[in-house]
C-alpha cells in the first residue's frame, strides 16, 4: 500500500499523527531550556605561580619555562601563552578545539599532574603552581552589593551570607565573589622600644610564626580511653595577641607584645583588585548556571529567592544587576520567537495569495505541524532554544514547505486531469517521493560541514544542523503523509471538476505560463547567447565581490560596552583607582548611561560567554557602561572618546562592544617573536609608526608596554659579613619597612588573616631618607644603618612584562578598525597586511597574525575541512538520483552562478561578507540542488510520457514553475525578520537574493544546460 494511500485511508492514524505533532510540539516548546548562546566550553586553564621577589626575567627563565617545557608534553594542547611579570607567572594553555566538555576533565588531571612533576624543578622560593580549570566558567548573573554608609566588612558580610544561600538554588552551579579585600593583623613594632628592651626583630617573627601554629600532640589512653592533647596558646582574639610574651630567654622581667607593638586587624594597603558600581565600594556576586538548565526558570528561582532573603539585607544595602542572562535570554528568545511567527505567518499568507485558499492552508497546516514536530525531537535531542536553533528554524522555513508544495500541486494537477484523490495522490508521491528524499538530503548535507565539524565552529554552530536536519527530514515525512490526508479533507471534486481538463496546455494558459514558455523557448534556441549572457554576469560578480566588505562577526545589539583603560605601566593600583574614578562621574553625567561598573587591577569574571577577561594589572582598568538602549549607546561612544582623550591623555583607551562571535585582544594583531627583548620592541616601533600613519588604525599598542623603573640597592658585601647581615636580611627589612612582611596566621572561623610586621608610621622611613633605616645584625646585638651594608640606590629600567607564546618570546602589536566608523578590521588588515609583512625581520625572528584573521581563518579551516566530503556526498546522491553524470554536473552549474545574486545583495544593502553569510550561502546550494533535483525529474517522467526531448523539456518546464518559484518566495519572505537581526543579517542576504537569483537559473540555465548536456535539438 502506498505511504499516501495508507494515510487516505487510514484516517484514524492520520488524525492521531497530526494531533500528536500539534500538541506534542505545544507542549515540548515549553519545556525547552533557553540559553542565550549554544552551549560552548572554552578549552583553556590558567597556571598561576608565585616566585616573590623574582624579576620578570628570573620567573621567565626559572619558573615559566620549565613549566611550559612540562605542559607542552601533552599531546592535547593546542596553544600555551605566558605572562612573566615580577614575582608571578601566568601561563594559559589553549587545547584543540576537538576536545569537547567531557573529554576535559581528564585533561586537566593531566595537566595536574605534570606540573605537580614539574615543581621538583623549581628554584628555592617558588610558591606552588595552582591550576584554575575553572577560568573559562560564565557567571550569567552578576550582581553589585553596595552599602552607603557601611564599612567595607559589613558589605563582604552580606556578600558572604548571600553566596552560602544562593549557592543551594536548584539550576544554580557556582557562586563567585569579586573585589574582596584581604583582611590582616598588622603589628606595628616600634624599632626604638625593641632596642631599649633588647630583644632582635627575628625573635617576635619567631613567636608569631610559631605560636599560632597547629600542630599534633599526640594522645594517650586513660582507662581505656582514647584521649588527645590539644596544647592552648592560640590565639582566639587581637588582645591575646597582644598579650603575647615576648621577653628573652632566662629574662626576668616579662615583656608583652602591646609593650613594643600596636596591634590591630585592617585591609591590605595594596589591594589586588578593587571593583565598583556608579563609583560606589562594592563586592561582586557571579552566579554560574548547571549545564542543561533553562537559565530564564533559573533566574525565577534566584529573583524569588532573593526576594525571601530580603529580610536579612541591611537597610541601605542594594542589590545592582550588572548582567542579568536570564532576562536577556527571555528577551532574546521572545524576539526569536516572534520572529519565528512572523515568519510562519508571511509563508502562509504568501502560500494563500499564490496558491488559492485551499492549498494555502494545507501547505500553512503542514508548515505549522512540522515546526511544532521539531521541537519535539528538540527536547528528546536535548537542544535549547537558543540564538543558533532559533535562527536555524528560520532558515528551514522556506525549504520546510517545498516538499508539501509538490505534493499538493501534484494532487491538485491529476484532479484536474480527471482522477480520483486517491489516485492523485498516489501517483504524485510514487513519483516524488524518492526524488524528493534526495533532494531533501541535499538540502540537509549542504550544513554537514557545520554539523560535523570537529573544531569549536561544530560545538557552537552544531545545532543549525542539526535543527535542519530533524525539521527538513520532518518536512519530507509530512509532504507524504499529512499532505495527502489534508488534500483529501480540504479539496473538494466540484471545485477541481470545473478547471478540469485532459489538455496540458489549458493548465498552464495563464498569461505568465505562457510568457515563461515563450522565454524559455528562445533560451534554449539560442542557448550560446544565454549561457555566455550569464557567464559574464558571473565575472561581473566575482569582480565586484572584491568591493563587499569583509568581517567576521557583527557587534551584539544589547546596549553594553566597555572602556579598556590602560594606564603607563608600572602605575600603582591606588593611582589608577583614584584617576578612574573622574571617568566613572563623567559616564554618570551622561544622560544616555543606566549604569556604570568599573574593575580595577583585572577584569570582570566572565558573564557572557564571548566576554574577554583581563588578566591582573596594576595599570589597568576597566568600564563596563550599559546604556538605556542601541541608538543612545552609538551617540555616546563619540562623545566617550572625545572625553578620555582630552581628560586622560596619558591613558591607552579602548572602546568594545558587546561581541557576538570570539573575543580576541585585538581584531588586527600582529606576533613579532624572537629572543632579544631589545629587538622585538624596535619591530615593534617600526609596526606601530605603520599603523599610525595608515589612519583607520586605532588603539595602537603592545602587549610588552612600557617598560619601568626598578630600585637597586648595591649591596655591601664585604661590609655585610664583617657586620653578620646578609642580602636576606636587607630585603626583609625593605619589605617590613615598605610594605610589611607576613610572619604568622591569625585564624578567626573560617578566616585565615596573614599577621602583618611593620614599623609605626612616625619611624617608617620614605625613599629618600633610606639611609636611616636601622638593619639588626646578630653578631652585634644592636641595629646598625642600613647606609652601611648599602652603597647606594640606582634606578634602572627593566621589561615588567615578558610574554611568550609556544614558548618563544612574543610581542604583539594590537590595533583595531574604528568602531565609530563604517570601515570593519578586515579592510584595515587587508592595507596595513602587506607594509607589515615588508618589515625586514633578523635571521630568528619571525611574524604571525593572530586577531580577527586567525580566529577567521580557524573557523573557515574548520568549515572547509568537512566540505569537500559534504559536497562529494551531495554529488553521488544527484548522480545515483538520475543515473548520470552529465545530468548532475547540470545541477551543479548552477551553484557558482548564484554568486551573481549574492553579490548583489551584499553590494545593494551593504552588509559584510562574514562567517555567517559563509553558511548562508553553503546552504544556499544545498537549495539550489534540490530545485534542480524536482524539474529535472518532472522531465524524467514527461519523457516516460512518450514525449519528445525538446518537448518534455519544455512541458517540464512549465510545470515546475510554480513549485519552483513558490519555494524560492516563501523561503525569502521567510528570511525577512532575519534581516533586523544582527547575527543572521548576512546569512539572510545572501539566501534572499542568492536564492531569488537562483530561482532564475534554475527555471531558464537549467533547462538550457540539460539542452546542450543531451544534445537536445530545437
Amino acid at each position: 500500500m502506498n505511504i499516501a494511500e495508507y494515510s487516505i485511508r487510514r484516517k484514524t492514524s492520520s488524525w492521531l499523527l497530526l494531533f500528536i505533532l500539534l500538541i506534542g510540539g505545544v507542549v515540548s516548546l515549553l519545556q525547552l531550556g533557553r540559553l542565550e548562546d549554544p552551549h560552548f566550553t572554552l578549552k583553556k586553564a590558567m597556571v598561576i605561580t608565585q616566585y616573590p621577589g623574582a624579576s620578570s626575567q628570573q620567573v621567565e627563565e626559572e619558573v615559566t619555562y620549565r613549566l611550559e617545557n612540562a605542559i607542552q608534553s601533552l599531546s592535547y594542547v593546542d596553544h600555551i601563552t605566558s605572562i612573566s611579570k615580577p614575582g608571578l607567572s601566568q601561563i594559559t594553555v589553549e587545547m584543540k578545539s576537538i576536545y569537547r566538555a567531557d573529554d576535559l576533565a581528564q585533561i586537566w588531571d593531566e595537566l595536574r599532574r605534570k606540573i605537580h612533576d614539574a615543581q621538583g624543578m623549581l628554584p628555592p622560593g617558588v610558591g606552588t603552581p595552582i591550576v584554575k580549570d575553572d577560568f573559562a566558567d560564565v557567571y550569567g548573573v552578576l550582581m553589585a552589593i553596595t552599602g552607603d554608609g557601611y564599612e567595607y566588612q559589613d558589605i563582604a558580610d552580606y556578600a558572604d551570607y548571600l553566596r552560602r544561600e544562593l549557592v543551594l538554588i536548584d539550576g544554580v552551579g557556582k557562586v563567585t565573589l569579586s573585589g574582596e579585600q584581604q583582611e590582616q593583623v598588622m603589628v606595628e613594632v616600634s624599632r626604638s622600644q625593641l632596642a631599649n628592651v633588647g630583644i632582635p626583630p627575628a625573635r617576635i617573627a619567631q613567636l608569631l610564626t610559631t605560636q599560632n601554629a597547629v600542630a599534633d600532640a599526640g594522645r594517650v589512653m586513660v582507662d581505656k580511653e582514647a584521649m588527645r592533647f590539644a596544647t592552648s596558646g592560640e590565639f582566639t582574639s587581637v588582645d591575646e595577641l597582644a598579650n603575647l610574651v615576648i621577653s628573652n630567654p632566662g629574662a626576668e622581667e616579662r615583656i608583652y607584645l602591646r609593650d613594643v607593638a600596636h596591634i590591630y586587624r585592617d585591609y591590605g594597603e595594596i589591594p589586588q583588585h578593587l571593583v565598583r558600581f556608579d563609583g560606589e565600594q562594592s563586592i561582586w556576586l557571579g552566579l554560574s548556571f548547571a549545564n542543561d538548565v533553562n537559565v530564564v526558570e533559573v533566574g525565577e528561582r534566584i529573583k524569588q529567592r532573593l526576594q525571601q532573603l530580603d529580610y536579612a539585607r541591611p537597610a541601605g544595602m542594594t542589590l545592582h544587576a550588572i548582567y542579568d542572562q536570564p532576562k536577556e535570554v527571555a528577551n532574546s528568545v521572545q524576539g526569536f520567537l516572534l520572529n519565528l511567527l512572523e515568519a510562519v505567518a508571511i509563508v502562509i499568507l504568501a502560500l494563500l495569495l499564490t496558491m488559492g485558499f485551499r492549498s494555502g492552508v494545507l501547505i500553512g497546516v503542514v508548515l505549522l505541524l512540522t515546526v511544532l514536530g521539531t521541537f519535539i525531537f528538540m527536547l528528546l535531542q536535548g537542544i535549547n532554544l537558543q540564538r543558533v536553533s532559533l535562527g536555524a528554524l528560520i532558515i528551514a522555513l522556506g525549504m520546510l514547505v517545498d516538499n508539501a508544495i509538490v505534493i499538493a500541486e501534484g494532487i491538485v494537477m491529476g484532479m484536474r486531469q480527471g482522477m480520483s484523490k486517491l489516485q492523485a495522490a498516489v501517483n504524485v508521491t510514487r513519483q516524488n517521493q524518492w526524488p524528493l528524499l534526495g533532494a531533501t538530503i541535499i538540502a540537509i548535507i549542504a550544513f554537514a560541514p557545520i554539523g560535523l565539524s570537529k573544531d569549536a565552529t561544530g560545538e557552537f554552530a552544531g545545532s543549525l544542523f542539526w535543527v535542519l536536519l530533524i525539521s527538513l527530514l520532518l518536512s519530507w515525512f509530512t509532504a507524504l503523509t499529512l499532505t495527502p490526508f489534508l488534500a483529501d479533507r480540504l479539496f473538494s471534486n466540484k471545485d477541481i471538476a470545473e478547471q478540469q481538463n485532459n489538455d496540458s496546455e489549458s493548465l498552464y494558459a495563464h498569461p505568465i505560463y505562457r510568457r515563461y514558455r515563450q522565454l524559455l523557448t528562445w533560451c534554449v534556441s539560442h542557448r550560446a547567447i544565454a549561457i555566455g549572457s550569464m557567464l559574464g554576469l558571473l565575472v561581473v560578480a566575482v569582480l565586484g565581490f572584491s568591493q563587499v566588505k569583509q568581517s567576521f562577526f557583527p557587534p551584539s545589539t544589547t546596549p553594553l560596552f566597555y572602556v579598556d583603560m590602560w594606564y603607563p605601566q608600572g602605575t600603582d593600583i591606588r593611582a589608577t583607582s583614584e584617576d578612574v574614578k573622574r571617568a566613572e562621574q563623567f559616564m554618570k553625567a551622561q544622560p544616555e548611561v543606566e549604569n556604570v561598573s568599573t574593575t580595577i587591577g583585572q577584569g570582570a569574571p566572565r558573564f557572557t560567554l564571548t566576554y574577554l577577561v583581563e588578566k591582573q594589572y596594576e595599570s589597568y582598568a576597566q568600564l563596563i557602561v550599559r546604556a538605556q538602549s542601541t541608538e543612545q549607546l552609538e551617540q555616546l561612544l563619540p562623545r566617550v572618546r572625545s572625553y578620555i582623550a582630552q581628560e586622560h591623555p596619558d591613558v591607552e583607551d579602548k572602546l568594545i562592544r558587546l561581541e557576538i562571535g570570539p573575543a580576541t585582544p585585538a581584531k588586527i594583531e600582529a606576533r613579532f617573536s624572537g629572543p632579544d627583548p631589545k629587538v622585538l620592541r624596535e619591530l615593534s616601533g617600526k609596526a606601530q609608526d605603520i599603523l599610525r600613519a595608515d589612519g583607520g588604525a586605532v588603539n595602537i599598542r603592545d602587549d610588552w608596554r612600557q617598560r619601568t623603573k626598578v630600585l637597586r640597592p648595591i649591596f655591601h658585601e664585604a661590609a655585610a659579613r664583617k657586620l653578620g647581615i646578609t642580602k636576606e636580611d636587607v630585603n626583609n627589612l625593605l619589605l617590613t619597612n615598605f610594605v610589611g612582611r607576613t610572619v604568622g596566621i591569625y585564624r578567626d572561623g573560617t578566616d585565615l588573616l596573614p599577621i602583618l610586621i611593620r614599623p609605626p608610621a612616625q619611624e617608617r622611613a620614605d625613599l629618600d631618607n633610606w639611609q636611616d633605616l636601622q638593619v639588626y645584625s646578630s653578631v652585634l646585638q644592636d641595629f646598625v644603618p642600613l647606609s652601611q651594608v648599602v652603597k647606594r640606590i640606582e634606578v634602572d629600567w627593566e621589561n615588567p612584562l615578558i610574554m611568550r607564546r609556544d614558548r618563544k618570546r612574543t610581542l604583539t602589536v594590537m590595533a583595531d578598525h574604528d568602531i565609530l566608523t563604517d570601515e570593519t578590521a578586515a579592510q584595515v588588515f587587508n592595507r596595513v597586511r602587506p607594509k607589515l609583512e615588508a618589515i625586514p625581520l633578523p635571521i630568528g625572528y619571525q611574524l604571525t597574525w593572530g586577531g580577527e584573521h586567525e580566529a577567521s581563518a580557524k573557523a573557515k579551516k574548520a568549515l572547509f575541512g568537512a566540505l569537500p566530503l559534504g559536497f562529494l556526498a551531495m554529488f553521488i546522491i544527484t548522480v545515483l538520483l538520475f543515473n548520470s553524470l552529465r545530468l548532475a554536473g547540470v545541477l551543479w552549474t548552477t551553484v557558482p552562478l548564484s554568486i551573481i545574486g549574492v553579490t548583489l545583495g551584499l553590494l545593494v544593502l551593504d552588509k559584510p561578507f562574514g562567517f555567517m553569510a559563509l553558511l548562508g550561502f553553503l546552504s544556499l546550494s544545498g537549495m539550489l540542488i534540490k530545485n534542480g533535483v524536482v524539474l529535472l525529474e518532472q522531465v524524467n517522467v514527461e519523457l516516460s510520457q512518450g514525449k519528445a526531448a525538446y518537448q518534455a523539456l519544455i512541458d517540464a518546464s512549465v510545470s515546475r514553475v510554480r513549485p519552483v518559484s513558490m519555494a524560492a518566495i516563501t523561503t525569502i519572505l521567510g528570511m525577512l525578520p532575519l534581516l533586523f537581526d544582527d547575527f543572521f543579517a548576512s546569512m539572510a542576504v545572501v539566501i534572499m537574493f542568492g536564492l531569488g537569483f537562483a530561482t532564475i537559473l534554475t527555471l531558464f540555465v537549467v533547462p538550457v544546460m540539460y539542452a546542450i548536456v543531451q544534445r537536445v535539438k530545437a
